[in-house]
């Protein structure tokens, strides 16, 4: 999708980036490269005619906190509830599930994706590694993906649909089992997440797929 693509269906989408933390100016880069106009997410008041909302990769308990320090997270729920099409990245990803297999005390999401994350599933910062990913239904051609500290999918709900998994050996020693593959991408109606950072690789599959296939 470029930009003439998007202008040729009458109206450039407008897609938040959720702004508290993480990689919000590698995202902004990538959507803004794919025609859409970005807008960064602060507050409730900046959700206001968004098409679409990204959350970065980053530290979610730190989103968690600042994000209900700062009163935006009821307003993201919210939206989440209305529909509003939201990517979640790593960090996003956590932010999205219904819920944390390993929170930090305290901590929780805005949820909507009907999952349970591991945070840290594969790893220290140490452990984190690139692979390439078949996923038939975002991209002809294997997705390059790149694991930072990533979280992993545990247990995902009838509504969710997995584009992409690992093999459960790439889960850290010591995590709990899980018998077969690992999700690391799945979507759910509006909601899309992936474990890994698409953001960080050159490969703008899933922003070209959630720009065309979720935000409308």
């Amino acid at each position: 999708m470029s930009d003439g693509d998007l202008n040729g269906r009458g109206r450039v989408p407008v897609i938040g980036v959720f702004a508290l933390q993480g990689d919000v100016a590698e995202h902004a880069r990538v959507l803004a490269a794919l025609g859409a106009r970005v807008v960064p997410v602060r507050a409730a008041a900046d959700l206001g005619g968004l098409d679409g909302l990204v959350i970065p990769g980053g530290e979610s308990s730190v989103m968690d906190k600042l994000s209900r320090l700062l009163g935006v997270a009821p307003a993201v729920r919210e939206a989440i509830a209305s529909g509003l099409p939201v990517y979640g990245t790593c960090a996003g990803m956590i932010m999205l599930a219904d819920s944390i297999a390993n929170p930090i005390g305290g901590q929780q999401s805005f949820g909507g994706l009907d999952v349970t994350v591991q945070r840290n599933a594969f790893g220290s910062q140490v452990d984190s590694f690139e692979t390439a990913l078949e996923v038939p239904g975002v991209s002809g051609e294997p997705v390059h993906a790149v694991f930072i500290r990533a979280p992993a999918v545990l247990r995902s709900g009838g509504e969710v649909q997995v584009l992409a998994s690992v093999p459960a050996s790439r889960l850290e020693s010591g995590r709990p089992a899980k018998a077969g593959p690992v999700p690391v991408a799945v979507r759910q109606g509006n909601l899309l997440a992936t474990s890994f950072h698409p953001e960080v690789t050159g490969d703008w599959s899933f922003h070209r797929y959630f720009l065309e296939r979720l935000v409308r």
